[in-house]
């Protein structure tokens, strides 16, 4: 784009993964769940690493979301602890920024939905430093 640096470009991108039993089919679910928000539609992307040898396809291990501005961050923050408070199962979301800061969060901690969207809103605001 003429005029433009690659920073303006650029959007803050955070990376979830889930761990547990069957982290995999967590993971869809969260995706799915964050694709009903409004300020998260289109911004999510699914990722996945090679097949282990000796296994076919794809492991999907990553839900990207790409942030931009109108408050997508805060929605995602509070979308996740709502969604973790109904697990029924012992699942842990990790949110990974671009630079490597991460912030876990499982369904012990997501009982105090404020201590959630707080840590992940940190996250945000210091990766945009």
């Amino acid at each position: 784009m003429v005029g433009m640096t690659q920073a303006d470009t650029e959007t803050p991108e955070l990376e979830l993964t889930v761990s547990g039993d069957d982290a995999e089919t967590h993971l869809l679910a969260l995706r799915d769940w964050l694709a009903m928000e409004d300020a998260l539609r289109g911004r999510l992307e699914l990722r996945g690493s090679a097949p282990e040898s000796g296994h076919m396809g794809v492991a999907l291990d990553v839900v990207a979301v790409a942030l931009g501005s109108g408050g997508a961050g805060a929605v995602l923050a509070r979308s996740l602890s709502t969604w973790l408070i109904q697990r029924r199962a012992d699942v842990k979301v990790s949110v990974v920024a671009a630079d490597g800061r991460r912030v876990e969060v499982d369904v012990r901690r997501a009982a105090d939905p404020e201590h959630v969207i707080g840590a992940v809103v940190a996250l945000l605001d210091q990766s945009r430093n």
